[in-house]
Order: C-alpha cells, then sequence, then structure tokens
C-alpha cells in the first residue's frame, strides 16, 4: 500500500529543498525566468550578438511556456495533487529525477545547435514523466477532482512535442505554441477561479467583511466556457471572427467575475490583492485577443499575447509561487517589502511590453524596461524567498 503524503514527508530526511516539489521548481524557475529573458533581449539591443544564432525567438517562447512555466505548474501540482490524493510522491528521489530532467532540458536547449535533434528528446522527457505520474496517482486515488488538470498537463506535454516538431513542420510549431498559451490560459482562468474567491473569501472571514465574493454559478460557467471555446478557435483558426467574439465576451466574463470577488477590499494585503491582478491580466489578456482578431489595425496582437504572457502567465505565477512558499515553510503568510517590489516589478513589465507594440517609435526603450523589471522581479523572488525554500520547515 503505497504511503500517504504526510507519511511521506514524516519519514523524509534528505536536503530540506527536495521535501516538497515546490521548494526546487519555485526556486529554480525564478532564477531561469530572471536569465532566460536577458538572453533573449541583451542581443536584440545589440550586446551579445554571437548569441543571437541559437537564442531565437522559438527558443525565447519556449523556455518562457514550457521551462519557466512548466516548472511552475509542476511545483503547483505537487502541492495541489498531494491535497487531491493523499498520497502523491512529493519528496526525495522522485522530485530529484524530475529536477535533474527538466535541469537536463535547459541545458540541451541552450546546447542545440551542438545536440540537433537530441535535445528535444531531452526536454519533451520533463512534462511527459510528470504527466505519466500525475495519472498514475489521479486513477489510484480515484479522486476526479484533477482529472482537469491531469488533462491539460498531459496536453502541455503533446504541445510541447509538437513545438519542438515545428524545426521539420512549421506548421505544426505554430499551432504548438498557441495551444500552449491557450492551456495554460484556461488553466489560470480555471483554478484562478477557485483560488480568487477562495482566499479572498478566508480573508474577508477572518475580518468579519461582508458580502462575501459570489459563490460559483451559471454565470461563471458561461464565462469559462467562452474562454474554452474562443481559444481552441483561436488555436485551430487564429483569424476567425466567431473566435475573437467569444475571446471578447470571454474576457468581460473574466473581469465581471472579478467584481462578484470584491478584490479591492483586499488591497491591504498584497498577497491576496494580487491574485486578482492576475486574473484581472487573464481578463485583460482575452479581451485583447479577441479584439486583435476583430480590429487587427487597432489591437497589435503581440501585445495581446504578452498580456496573457507577460502578464496573466507571469503575475498569477508569482502569486502562487509567494503564496504557497510562505504556507508551506513555515514563513509568515504576507507580503513583505521585497515580495510587494517583486509584485510592482512584475506588474511594470508586462505593462510596459503590452504597451510597446502600441509605441514603435520606443518600442526598444520599452521591450528594455520590461526585460529588466521582469529580470529583478524573479531575480528578487528567488534572493528574498531561496533562503526559505532550501532550510527546513519553520514556524513564523
Amino acid at each position: 500500500m503505497p504511503k500517504t503524503t504526510a507519511q511521506i514527508l514524516r519519514d523524509y530526511r534528505g536536503p530540506a529543498l527536495f521535501s516538497f516539489g515546490f521548494r526546487p521548481f519555485f526556486l529554480l524557475a525564478s532564477i531561469w525566468a530572471s536569465l532566460a529573458i536577458l538572453f533573449w533581449v541583451l542581443p536584440m539591443l545589440g550586446a551579445a550578438e554571437g548569441m543571437s544564432a541559437f537564442l531565437t525567438r522559438d527558443w525565447h517562447v519556449h523556455e518562457m511556456l514550457f521551462g519557466y512555466t512548466g516548472a511552475v505548474i509542476v511545483g503547483y501540482m505537487t502541492v495541489a495533487g498531494a491535497n487531491w490524493t493523499g498520497h502523491y510522491p512529493v519528496a526525495g528521489r522522485p522530485i530529484v529525477l524530475l529536477v535533474a530532467l527538466w535541469i537536463a532540458g535547459r541545458i540541451a536547449m541552450l546546447a542545440y545547435p551542438v545536440l540537433g535533434p537530441v535535445a528535444p528528446l531531452i526536454d519533451a522527457a520533463f512534462l511527459i514523466l510528470f504527466a505519466c505520474a500525475l495519472w498514475r496517482e489521479q486513477l489510484v486515488a480515484r479522486n476526479w477532482r484533477g482529472l482537469a488538470p491531469c488533462i491539460v498537463i498531459s496536453l502541455l506535454a503533446i504541445t510541447n512535442v509538437g513545438f519542438h516538431a515545428g524545426a521539420v513542420a512549421p506548421d505544426l510549431g505554430v499551432i504548438s505554441e498557441r495551444m500552449a498559451i491557450g492551456l495554460i490560459t484556461f488553466l489560470i482562468a480555471l483554478t484562478g477561479g477557485r483560488l480568487v474567491p477562495s482566499f479572498t473569501r478566508n480573508w474577508m472571514a477572518q475580518r468579519g467583511l461582508k458580502p462575501e465574493p459570489a459563490s460559483y454559478g451559471p454565470f461563471d460557467l458561461i464565462a469559462l466556457g467562452a474562454a474554452g471555446v474562443g481559444l481552441a478557435l483561436w488555436i485551430a483558426q487564429p483569424s476567425m471572427r466567431l473566435g475573437g467574439v467569444l475571446l471578447m465576451i470571454a474576457g468581460v466574463g473574466l473581469f465581471v467575475r472579478l467584481l462578484r470577488w470584491r478584490g479591492w477590499v483586499t488591497v491591504s494585503d498584497g498577497m491576496v490583492f494580487i491574485l486578482h491582478l492576475g486574473y484581472f491580466w487573464c481578463a485583460l489578456g482575452l479581451a485583447m485577443l479577441g479584439g486583435s482578431i476583430l480590429f487587427p489595425s487597432e489591437v497589435p496582437g503581440t501585445a495581446a499575447i504578452h498580456a496573457l504572457t507577460a502578464g496573466a502567465i507571469g503575475v498569477m505565477t508569482l502569486a502562487v509561487m509567494t503564496r504557497i512558499s510562505c504556507s508551506h515553510t513555515g514563513r509568515e503568510r504576507r507580503a513583505n517589502n521585497a515580495t510587494l517590489v517583486v509584485y510592482a516589478l512584475a506588474n511594470i513589465a508586462a505593462a510596459t511590453r503590452v504597451v510597446a507594440p502600441f509605441a514603435m517609435s520606443h518600442y526598444l526603450e520599452l521591450l528594455a524596461v520590461s526585460a529588466a523589471c521582469w529580470s529583478l522581479a524573479f531575480g528578487l523572488f528567488a534572493l528574498d524567498y531561496g533562503p526559505t525554500l532550501v532550510r527546513p520547515w519553520r514556524r513564523a
């Protein structure tokens, strides 16, 4: 009979860094996010021009979607999966193996010109193995609460393979890129729609504030349905006007959901309020993506994409990483000054990256500001939370 999560954690005697999956993945993901964006931007700004031959746009897209975001999702899922199944392998050798595969993938992608077709094989193993592990635990536990994340992770693993196949089938690579963005966006819309009102409701209850955030109902289902169908149509045919209409409806719907959750009352608690900001970027990104289809001359497609990636993905992942890192290490669950700076830098990075395509005369300057803020945000997270993630649990 497999050990429960509690037994695994109680019996673990190795380094604290590998005592729970979120610890190494959040730390490594933040360091990589800080470095990878600099690797990508510096050649564009005229520095390190020799790197531009292999640090291409495809490398940048892949490392942000599958390298950084993939690591954060796996780190989060080790926590959520343990809650769903009760005996997820959260510590020790399974985590060391996953971390080793992730690191090997990052090295392989940097060494792509040398490794050639071997690099995609090394990189793809990480998400494939984790998807298999996630399915195994869900099937053993017979708990279908985690079915949707299992499907999303599996599709993300397949999409990563498709992205690599773009080297020989360009159309497949382009579709895979859209599919990855769509999957992660929908995961934020779905999972964030559970986390944001739940944490907000708990925060308000502790302070006796009323009325509580609106409960899940038909309106939420319609908004998520519009997002799912709209994203699916965009993935299949990015210029389809019906998809644009549905995406705009989804963006407005998600924004209305935010209003129903009354996030403005949490502004005094940065660790709760940042969840609302992350979800706002998701709503804005979906609306802009729809607008880029319906009004392409007014709404640049790259601005919409970066509202979803730099905005929704960047801000929401930081919100989740900071909260989980505090909750599961004994650190006080409060946004200290460094954390507030991290949040501010991440939002400035997203905002300037979204604005850049609207102001082409200052495009490179805005790109440089965005990259600097992004790198500083994740670098500061690593510096502030790194010591917490590598040492044993302690009471705040």
